[in-house]
């Protein structure tokens, strides 16, 4: 039996007592033909800055992209923040935890370079914990590249996992993902016993759906055609921009 269609994320009425965990690229900013290439986006950070207010701190990027990175994306903003699929955290206490070694995929970065080398349009994204191939600028060489992608990796499947992106596949280790990142920020100020919301874009948030879904939060998947856990629907990254910025003044209508 297929999952019932997410219902519009409209029709969910906003409470001050959320937690608000949001994916990036995809979901709050627009994807770029490559990483780098990913503009900010002033009216999210304004918006971000106002739900950390209005939600007492419990607001938190989870993101496939490295810590650092997502810093720079959203200078001066500095919030919580899942990195690396979870592979790192920084709680609202601005501690760092680290999961994973850059040397367990020691063995699989000449591999994934000659890979991204011999086929036109497609790079490899070295995120120490984490090798990312994009092949956004090479659509036509996606089926390839995954089945390459897996096959190098599955002498270490016990240890590693891949996962297949919007034109991206990806190999991290197994210790997180972005489930298990949204558990440990909810067991811990300010998020504890708060409503967990997720909203992401990708395969690669489904581990996050499930996860709020378990602890009877809200799931939102921006776009469509794929078949996904969450309960919600938004259309795409202007509609998640509004809507963020629609939420301040529900949340103070509410309570009138």
């Amino acid at each position: 039996m297929n999952p019932p269609q997410p219902r519009c994320a409209q029709a969910l009425i906003p409470s001050p007592d959320w937690a608000l965990f949001l994916d990036v690229d995809g979901t709050i900013l627009h994807i770029a033909d490559s990483p780098n290439g990913v503009v900010p986006n002033k009216r999210v950070c304004r918006s971000l800055c106002q739900l950390t207010t209005h939600l007492r701190g419990a607001v938190a990027l989870i993101s496939g992209r490295t810590i650092e990175n997502l810093d720079r994306l959203f200078a001066p903003l500095k919030l919580p923040v899942a990195g690396l699929h979870g592979l790192e955290r920084r709680d609202a206490g601005g501690d760092l935890h680290i999961l994973g070694e850059a040397e367990s995929l020691e063995h699989l970065r000449r591999p994934f370079a000659r890979l991204a080398a011999s086929r036109g349009g497609v790079m490899l994204e070295d995120k120490g914990r984490a090798l990312a191939i994009h092949y956004r600028q090479a659509p036509e060489e996606a089926e390839a590249v995954r089945h390459q992608v897996e096959d190098l990796v599955l002498p270490s499947a016990r240890d590693l996992r891949v996962l297949h992106g919007k034109m991206v596949s990806e190999v991290k280790p197994r210790h997180a993902d972005k489930g298990s990142a949204i558990h440990a920020f909810m067991c811990e100020a300010p998020f504890m016993g708060r409503v967990p919301v997720f909203m992401g874009d990708d395969v690669t948030d489904e581990d996050g759906f499930a996860a709020v879904n378990v602890l009877e939060g809200h799931t939102i998947h921006v776009g469509g055609g794929l078949e996904t856990a969450a309960r919600y629907r938004l259309s795409d990254v202007d509609r998640v921009t509004e809507w963020l910025e629609s939420l301040p003044s529900r949340f103070r209508s509410r309570h009138r």
